[in-house]
């Protein structure tokens, strides 16, 4: 779309551009298609998250549970990558107030299939998912502003 509007005002460019500029170039999406495949995303992410919990009450259930929880987080993760882009989210998602959740959550992914599939340990897998389920929680409310001081300040009101 930049490179219509530079040719129509008069001001194209004679330069070629680079490799990563025509990479970019050639993926922008506008701005209606990145909030479509968002929710797309998400609402993938959420119901392959209830599909697993419902199937944790099936025999052998626990592998599949673990699964689809662990692909509907995901999902649910990788979906904001088509609102800020995949570099940009991955330079958010290390940065130093997330850094302690995005290692924990990614850990817990990782441990709940261990748990599950070389380990065979059930009771170890919900915990990882529990585990999953909270740093999840803790990464998504860091976009918000000031929500990790009030749930802060909750938790302690309430425990004490």
């Amino acid at each position: 779309m930049d490179k219509l509007r530079r040719v129509l005002s008069g001001h194209e460019e004679n330069e070629e551009l680079g490799l990563t500029d025509q990479i970019l170039d050639a993926s922008t999406l506008s701005y209606s298609t990145r909030v479509k495949w968002f929710v797309i995303c998400f609402a993938g992410g959420i119901l392959c998250s209830i599909l697993g919990s419902a199937l944790l009450f099936l025999p052998n259930g626990i592998k599949l549970f673990a699964v689809f929880y662990t692909i509907g987080n995901v999902a649910a993760l990788s979906s904001t990558c088509f609102l800020m882009g995949p570099l940009n989210q991955l330079k958010r998602m290390f940065e130093p107030k997330r850094l302690i959740a995005t290692i924990v959550m990614l850990l817990c992914l990782v441990l709940t299939l261990c748990a599950v599939f070389w380990w065979h340990k059930k009771g170890l897998a919900i915990i990882f998912c529990i585990l999953q389920f909270l740093a999840m929680t803790w990464y998504s409310i860091s976009y918000i502003p000031f929500a990790r001081d009030a749930v802060m300040k909750c938790f302690t009101t309430c425990v004490s």
